[in-house]
């Protein structure tokens, strides 16, 4: 799965356009600078970005050689949903902010310079406590290894 302007659940046109200006605004703010790609802005299809909803920075999604390197940015209370991987393992970094992690029902509060380790299968979702910007390092993403509880999202949750 290569992350493109063609994937799908984004948001589009001024919209998605205010929603990257408003990310790049609140990271320059951090003396940070985004590798140089096109921005992910998932809504997962719910048409609720701000609640909703995160913008992907990739850096790399390397399926052949086994691995996956982005930034996350999720704004004051925006979330990303619910939901796991069977295969993928993930490692989390906070880089900027703080984010309220909630792991197979349980609640984590993480701050800068926190990580944490997803196994394949542990249920998780993210919310930004104020505006966060997470590294994640993991194995490959791929089509069909993301299970949403929320049935919306993809095919019956499944993307």
């Amino acid at each position: 799965m290569q992350a493109t302007k063609d994937f799908p659940f984004q948001l589009t046109g001024p919209a998605r356009e205010q929603a990257v200006a408003r990310c790049l605004n609140v990271i320059r703010g951090w003396s940070l600078t985004m590798p140089a790609v096109e921005p992910l802005v998932l809504d997962f299809g719910l048409g609720r970005f701000d609640e909703i909803g995160e913008i992907e920075f990739w850096i790399a999604n390397e399926e052949a050689h086994g691995y996956c390197g982005k930034f996350l940015f999720v704004d004051d209370g925006q979330t990303c949903p619910y939901h796991r991987h069977e295969r993928k393992h993930e490692t989390f970094f906070v880089l900027k902010g703080r984010v309220r992690m909630v792991v197979d029902g349980e609640e984590k509060s993480l701050s800068e310079g926190d990580i944490l380790v997803m196994r394949p299968g542990q249920r998780h979702s993210f919310t930004g406590i104020g505006p966060a910007l997470l590294l994640e390092v993991s194995m490959p993403s791929i089509r069909q290894d993301n299970f949403f509880a929320d049935e919306r999202i993809g095919e019956g949750g499944v993307i």
